[in-house]
């Protein structure tokens, strides 16, 4: 191999880079500052700038680099660069370029009527949207392999390593060893404590959680905050930014959401800036990612050290004088009557993503039509957490993901979770973390999942990741530890 073959390749693989980012950007937008009428227009220049990654991603040039450079002798991150871009070129060339296009533009069109049609209450204008969304997925899934579940071909966009056998079978033992705590804890005699009982305005929900990320040491240099109908972060390490939003009684929602966020972009952030444009400078996939959101809003901003640091911030920005563990045990309480997954307790949770993943993977393979969402959403929520929507904004249109068309998405924010307390039981053998929190030391943490994480980027799978950071495979076992522990001690079990 020569040098300038691979220095060839890399150049392609930087500017399909480069596209997607800049479509990520639109995006953004989108959902962020775009006036409302603009959707046809933003729904072309996506489709464009998504045609034209596909381009780059199939080209014959591509494909000559890669069959060169496999038979080449290359060192450990060029291999993974070119593993990492013969996988996304596989998939893709099998792809029709009209698919894509249609599928990005459905997407672009599919998000305001979303918005309106959870705004009104009313799924029946969202179906046909979503009815389009799944018929071009099963599409775009049978383009990539008619011979495979199209639901297992789906989730391998959002994690291609563990298997969709391995996210089954998380799902399935959260599914039997929760509902058992759950029940536990609504049995319990303690009540958790509420300090919240009033009205808070959102430029002082605001104050507080830009606060928190103060504290938690958010790079505003390189990074923002706004609103958005569902939270979520973008961008690159050289621009990772966050949204978050607000309900008027419940200023917990808006923190926890914004410390979620603050993780996704805490990983961004940290991957090598030098690597930018190349997969040793992207995220490991969405199980990885979501690990490192669960484990800033789980195993830190629902300690109570971390209460012990921020009650004061909590007093001055909304008036709530409360003692740390008043806040910690309002952070931590265990709903019942919950619907609403972003809303959802670290127990409950899980129900909640096993209703999305039954209902996504049954309308992809067929098994159920759009126009039962409802229906089947209501009952499986019945089922699961005992409890059934009135509405279909509190029901089946709660989500953003289904008109992005991100079917097979769901499932990794269990394994994420999962995974998150995994890491967790690994950096707390390296870092007195409980500590570092109370004291506002944030650094330690940081550069602890830095360096076990975030700088090796796309090099290993994710299987090995894990294994190389917790020095173990990915296992359930901790995160069922960790929570027995946590709700037996918080709810005197």
């Amino acid at each position: 191999m020569s040098a300038d073959t691979y220095d060839a390749f890399l150049a392609h693989v930087q500017k399909l880079t480069h596209v997607g980012d800049a479509a990520g950007v639109l995006d953004w937008d989108q959902q962020v500052m775009m006036p409302d009428g603009a959707t046809p227009a933003r729904a072309k220049q996506k489709s464009a700038l998504s045609s034209l990654r596909h381009e780059l991603l199939t080209d014959d040039d591509l494909a000559e680099y890669l069959d060169t450079l496999e038979s080449s002798d290359l060192d450990g991150e060029q291999e993974a660069v070119v593993r990492e871009i013969r996988r996304q070129h596989e998939r893709a060339v099998r792809v029709p370029e009209e698919l894509v296009q249609q599928i990005s533009e459905a997407s672009s069109n599919a998000l305001p009527v979303w918005e309106q049609a959870k705004e009104e209450d009313d799924f029946s204008q969202f179906e046909d949207a979503l009815r389009e969304l799944v018929e071009l997925k099963r599409e775009y899934a049978e383009a990539i392999d008619p011979d495979r579940d199209p639901y297992e071909v789906l989730f391998e966009e959002y994690e291609p390593y563990l298997g969709i056998d391995t996210a089954e079978r998380v799902l399935e033992r959260l599914g039997e060893e929760l509902p058992p705590l759950v029940d536990a804890v609504g049995e319990s005699d303690v009540t958790m404590a509420d300090p919240f009982d009033g009205s808070y305005d959102e430029s002082d929900q605001e104050a507080l959680v830009r606060d928190a990320l103060d504290v938690l040491g958010y790079d505003w240099d390189h990074g923002r905050l706004d609103t958005s109908s569902h939270p979520f972060t973008s961008g690159t390490q050289f621009d990772a930014r966050i949204t978050t939003r607000f309900s008027p009684e419940d200023p917990m929602d808006a923190l926890g959401s914004t410390i979620h966020e603050f993780g996704h972009a805490t990983y961004v952030l940290g991957l090598p800036r030098e690597e930018y444009g190349t997969p040793l400078g992207e995220d490991r996939d969405l199980t990885v990612h979501e690990s490192q959101s669960r484990l800033w809003e789980n195993h830190v901003g629902r300690t109570e050290p971390f209460w012990e640091l921020l009650a004061p911030a909590v007093e001055k920005r909304l008036g709530v004088d409360a003692a740390p563990r008043e806040l910690y045990e309002a952070a931590n309480e265990v709903y019942d009557d919950n619907l609403i997954r972003v809303e959802a307790d670290e127990l409950t949770y899980h129900m909640h993503i096993l209703v999305r993943f039954e209902i996504e993977r049954d309308l992809i393979r067929g098994d159920l039509d759009v126009s039962d969402v409802p229906q089947v959403w209501n009952d499986k929520y019945e089922e699961y957490l005992g409890v059934r929507p009135d509405t279909d904004a509190e029901g089946c249109l709660q989500d953003i993901h289904w008109c992005h068309g991100a079917f097979g998405y769901f499932p990794t924010y269990t394994l994420g979770s999962v995974l998150a307390a995994q890491l967790d039981a690994a950096v707390r053998e390296d870092l007195p973390l409980d500590d570092q929190i109370r004291n506002g030391e944030f650094d330690p943490l940081r550069e602890w999942l830095r360096e076990h994480v975030h700088q090796h980027g796309c090099r290993h799978t994710t299987p090995e990741l894990i294994r190389d950071a917790t020095g173990e495979q990915f296992t359930a076992d901790y995160f069922l530890d960790y929570v027995d522990e946590k709700y037996g001690s918080l709810y005197d079990i």
